[in-house]
């Protein structure tokens, strides 16, 4: 018997075209420093992070010459403050359904009942090092530094975390990690 919560995603040719329109103007929003957006649920740009949102913005690695690809526009859910900067999961280092489950299984970690704006998500190491169903999450920890960000944080409301998650908003250098 089929669990009637997860159905199929079909992304069509129109899907696909609007995604690509949102992710055009979020570029030019963050290269800009904008406020305010008519797309998706009124998404605000920030100065700073609070674990257990969803981000994108841009970003220039420290060690870009040794790594072997890096991404330049991270969408992450940050977790844990550390000295320069944060660590958080990015997303973009997962092919698109397995973003899709994780985003699934992350949004069960809600400590609100009814999904607001301010809604967020309690993750922590202990929680994605221990957890089987987290196990995909482990490749996508990245460390972030303050210094190297390159715009302010586009901040995704938890009701948009699938669709941010699924758009082709991933910039990779050098490579790919799939």
């Amino acid at each position: 018997m089929a669990d009637k919560r997860y159905r199929p995603i079909r992304i069509t040719s129109d899907d696909q075209e609007k995604s690509f329109n949102w992710y055009k103007g979020q570029g030019k929003r963050l290269a800009l420093g904008l406020e305010g957006t008519d797309t998706l649920s009124n998404q605000s740009l920030v100065g700073s992070i609070v674990p257990g949102n969803m981000y994108l913005f841009l970003y220039d690695p420290k060690y870009k010459e040794t790594l072997p690809y890096y991404d330049t526009a991270p969408l992450v859910i940050p977790f844990k403050s550390v000295a320069a900067g944060f660590l958080g999961l990015n997303l973009h280092y997962l092919p698109y359904g397995s973003r899709f489950k994780l985003v699934e299984e992350l949004s069960k970690l809600t400590a609100d009942a009814r999904i607001t704006e301010r809604t967020k998500i309690n993750l922590s190491w202990q929680l994605i090092d221990n957890t089987a169903r987290f196990a995909p999450a482990k490749q996508c920890v990245k460390h972030y530094l303050t210094s190297h960000m390159r715009s302010r944080f586009l901040k995704i409301n938890f009701s948009d975390w699938k669709t941010a998650a699924m758009l082709p908003v991933q910039q990779f250098q050098k490579g790919s990690p799939y």
